[in-house]
């Protein structure tokens, strides 16, 4: 029996690691942020009152509650993000993005779209993008926390 599914799956996490490599300069250099930060900026963005608990977060980004504890704290000594306790219960508690965040996303969103349109701009047409963009979307559909 030929193995099918291991070559693609091979590629795609090749494919993600130097995509991401390639945003990490620039976001980093740009807008002070690591591409894992732009991502829970972006959930935060795309929440209902532009908060998410803790664990919410984690299991969107993919990781454990205290990476993004890790990854939180820094964020909201520059004002990025905040904490708010909830009102009925004082054990939990949601990350929120603030004014500063928004902007901060909407900046780094124009990057992403550049960089993005680099990864694709000489070796694909706008149909190949769209086709691709379309069967990932299917292989992303039952995860939590799309961005798109």
């Amino acid at each position: 029996m030929t193995d099918i599914f291991t070559p693609p799956v091979l590629r795609l996490l090749q494919s993600g690691d130097a995509i991401k490599a390639r945003l990490a300069g620039e976001f980093s250099a740009v807008h002070g942020l690591s591409v894992n930060e732009m991502f829970l900026l972006m959930q935060l963005e795309r929440a209902s009152l532009h908060r998410l608990s803790r664990v919410e977060l984690a299991r969107r980004l993919h990781m454990s509650a205290s990476t993004v504890t890790r990854m939180t704290a820094p964020m909201e000594k520059i004002g990025l993000v905040s904490r708010q306790a909830d009102e009925r219960d004082a054990r939990l508690s949601f990350v929120v993005l603030t004014d500063a965040g928004r902007t901060k996303v909407e900046e780094a969103r124009a990057t992403f779209a550049k960089q993005a349109s680099y990864v694709f701009r000489d070796r694909w047409t706008e149909d190949e993008v769209a086709m691709l963009s379309d069967l990932l979307g299917r292989l992303v559909a039952d995860m939590p926390g799309s961005l798109t």
